[in-house]
C-alpha cells in the first residue's frame, strides 16, 4: 500500500523538527525521516557511558528563538533552561578572570586587570545591546533576492533598507564595523586589557577555521550577543537532559500536532517527476510520496546528494559547490568519577558556569596557527561545561559528565596517521592542555568520547563537520544563504524546500531556519 503525506521532512534535527511540527500545527499530515536512531541532528544527548548522559555535539542553549518557544509552547513540551550567568578563564599564571552576571561584582573584577576597562565595559555592553536590536528584526525576515524585481522581494529591500536607515549613524557605523572586523581589532578599540578580550574573543571565533586576527570574525561576537532567555539578552543556558532536551521538546510538540517521527529510516534520494518534487526512496528501497518535501539536511546534502545535477540550474551547482565549510570544531565529552578541581578558581560555585580555556590573545591565534594546515591546536581553545552541577540526573550520584566544546580542529588531519590516530591525538591533546588547569581530571576519567570534524559529519551527516552547516562569514550570510536567488527556503524544484540551519539566520539553536521554512510553505503568518 502506498504511503502518503502532505509534507515528508528529510532530517530529524532541531530545525526540520520545528518546521514539522509548525506544519503539523496547520494541519497537514507530516512525516520525518531521521537516518540515525535518535532524534536531535547535532542537538542530542545519548548515553554513551553507561549511567552517563553526554551532550554530544552542542553545549549551550541561547539562540533559541523566543517565538517558537512560545508558539510551539515548548515549556509545556519539557523546555526547561537553567542559565549559565558566568564564565570562569583561568590564566596560565595562575590568576583568572571572571564574568559575573552582578554588575558590581563584574566591576570589581575588571578594575583588578583594567580600571579603565572596567569603566569601558557598560558602554561596550550598552553599544552590543543596540546592535543586538538592531540586527533582531533581520532574523525574522524572509531575505529577498537583490537580483528580483518581484513586488514581494522590493517590499523585503525597502522595509530592510528602512530599517538600517532608523539605526542612528552611530550605531550603524559600529555595525558595519563588527561586520567586517576582526573581533581582536574591534575588541581593541574598547578594551585593553589582553584577558578581557582574549575571553570575548572566543565567541568570535566558534564555529569557523579563522583566527581572532581575522577579519569578520566580530560578526560572530554579535551573533552571540543576539541569545536570548526569558527576554533577556546575552542569556546563555543549558537545557535539562542536555541539549537533546531542546529537540525532544520541539519533538514532543510536533507530535501533540499529530506529525509522525521515524528513527532509522536513511533517505537515499528525492523521487523528481518532471521537476516537480513528489517523495523520497529510503536507503531500504521503499518509497513514500507526498505534495511537499523538506530537506533539513545542509545544502551539500540538500543539493548535490539528495538530488540529481540535471534538476539544478548550472549557476546554484557552481554556488552550492563553492559554500564553505571548514570544520574547526571538536567536541569530547567525559564521564568522571567526581567533579575536577580548579585550583585558580577561588568560589567553588563557579564550576556551575562557563570555564573557557583561552587565556591570551595570542594563545588563540597560535591554536589557529596549530590548526589551519590540516592540524587541530596543540593547545587547544575550549568552552567547558558540566553539566552535572546543574542536572544531576545526567550521571549516577555523585559522578558528574564534562562537555569540552573544542577550537581547532581541521576536518583533514593527515600527519597524524588514520582517522583513529588523529582522534586519539586530538583527544589526548584537549585532555593534557586542561590538566594543566586541572591537575586532578586524568586521575577521573571513567570515559572519554572524541569527536573530530570527520566525526561529526560521519555520525550526524554534517558536511566537513560545520557546526553551522556552513560558515557564519558575511559571504555566506541574508540573501547569500546558501546561495543568492535560493535564500527563501525554496529550491528550483517544484514542492522541494530547504529548512536547515545553512539557510538564514544561520547555526546553533535558533529553530529559526525551521520557522521560517515552514512559514513560507504555507504562505502566511504566524
Amino acid at each position: 500500500m502506498t504511503q502518503t503525506y502532505d509534507a515528508i521532512v528529510v532530517g530529524g534535527g532541531h530545525n526540520g523538527l520545528t518546521c514539522a511540527a509548525y506544519l503539523a500545527r496547520a494541519g497537514r499530515k507530516v512525516l520525518v525521516l531521521e537516518r540515525r536512531h535518535v532524534i536531535g541532528g547535532a542537538a542530542v544527548t545519548e548515553e554513551i557511558h553507561p549511567g552517563y548522559k553526554f551532550t554530544v555535539c552542542s553545549y549551550v542553549v541561547s539562540l533559541l528563538r523566543p517565538e517558537v518557544i512560545r508558539e510551539l509552547e515548548l515549556a509545556k513540551h519539557g523546555l526547561q533552561i537553567h542559565p549559565l550567568d558566568h564564565v570562569f578563564v583561568p590564566k596560565e599564571d595562575g590568576d583568572h578572570l571572571i564574568s559575573y552576571p552582578d554588575p558590581a561584582k563584574a566591576r570589581d573584577e575588571l578594575k583588578r586587570h583594567s580600571p579603565r576597562d572596567a569603566e569601558m565595559m557598560p558602554r561596550f555592553t550598552e553599544m552590543m545591546y543596540k546592535m543586538a536590536y538592531a540586527v533582531k528584526p533581520i532574523l525574522g525576515y524572509v531575505p529577498p533576492n537583490p537580483n528580483s524585481l518581484s513586488l514581494r522581494d522590493l517590499r523585503t529591500l525597502r522595509a530592510f533598507g528602512k530599517h538600517l536607515n532608523g539605526l542612528g549613524k552611530q550605531t550603524f557605523h559600529e555595525l558595519t564595523k563588527i561586520m567586517t572586523m576582526s573581533v581582536d581589532d574591534f575588541l581593541a578599540e574598547y578594551f585593553e586589557s589582553d584577558i578581557v578580550r582574549s575571553m570575548m574573543g572566543l565567541s568570535g571565533i566558534i564555529g569557523t577555521m579563522l583566527g581572532v586576527k581575522s577579519p569578520g570574525t566580530a560578526y560572530v561576537l554579535l551573533h552571540h550577543f543576539m541569545g536570548e532567555l526569558d527576554g533577556a539578552f546575552t542569556a546563555w543556558g543549558a537545557q535539562k537532559g542536555g541539549t537533546g532536551g531542546v529537540s525532544e521538546a520541539i519533538a514532543s510538540a510536533a507530535r501533540s500536532h499529530g506529525a509522525e517521527i521515524r528513527v532509522e529510516a536513511p533517505v537515499s534520494q528525492i523521487i523528481v517527476r518532471n521537476g516537480t518534487a513528489v517523495g523520497v526512496a529510503l536507503e531500504n528501497g521503499d518509497e513514500i510520496y507526498a505534495r511537499t518535501i523538506v530537506s533539513g539536511c545542509d545544502p551539500k546534502v540538500t543539493f548535490r546528494k539528495l538530488v540529481e545535477e540535471k534538476e539544478l540550474p548550472p549557476e546554484l551547482v557552481t554556488a552550492i559547490d563553492k559554500f564553505k565549510y571548514r570544520g574547526s570544531s571538536g567536541k569530547v565529552n567525559l564521564a568522571l568519577d567526581a567533579a575536577p578541581i580548579f585550583p585558580g578558581m577561588p568560589d567553588p560555585s563557579l564550576i556551575k558556569g562557563s570555564i573557557d580555556i583561552c587565556p591570551s590573545v595570542d594563545y588563540i591565534e597560535q591554536a589557529y596557527d596549530d590548526a589551519k594546515y590540516d592540524g587541530f591546536s596543540k593547545r587547544p581553545c575550549m568552552e567547558v561545561e558540566i553539566p552535572t552541577t546543574i542536572d544531576p540526573t545526567m550521571a549516577p550520584p555523585g559522578k558528574h559528565v564534562v562537555s569540552i566544546f573544542v577550537q581547532y580542529a581541521s576536518y583533514n588531519m593527515p600527519e597524524y596517521g588514520d582517522r583513529d590516530q588523529q582522534r586519539e591525538a586530538f583527544g589526548n591533546a584537549v585532555i593534557d592542555t586542561l590538566s594543566e588547569f586541572s591537575p586532578n581530571l586524568k586521575d577521573l576519567i571513567l570515559h572519554k568520547q572524541v569527536l573530530t570534524p570527520w566525526d561529526m559529519e560521519d555520525k550526524i551527516g554534517l558536511t566537513e563537520g560545520n557546526i553551522f552547516q556552513g560558515e557564519l562569514t558575511l559571504d555566506q550570510l541574508f540573501c547569500f544563504r546558501p546561495a543568492i536567488g535560493w535564500a527563501d527556503y525554496r529550491t528550483p524544484i517544484r514542492n522541494y524546500f530547504q529548512c536547515g540551519s545553512g539557510t538564514h539566520p544561520g547555526g546553533g539553536i535558533t529553530a529559526g531556519p525551521g520557522r521560517l521554512a515552514a512559514r513560507e510553505i504555507l504562505g502566511e503568518e504566524f
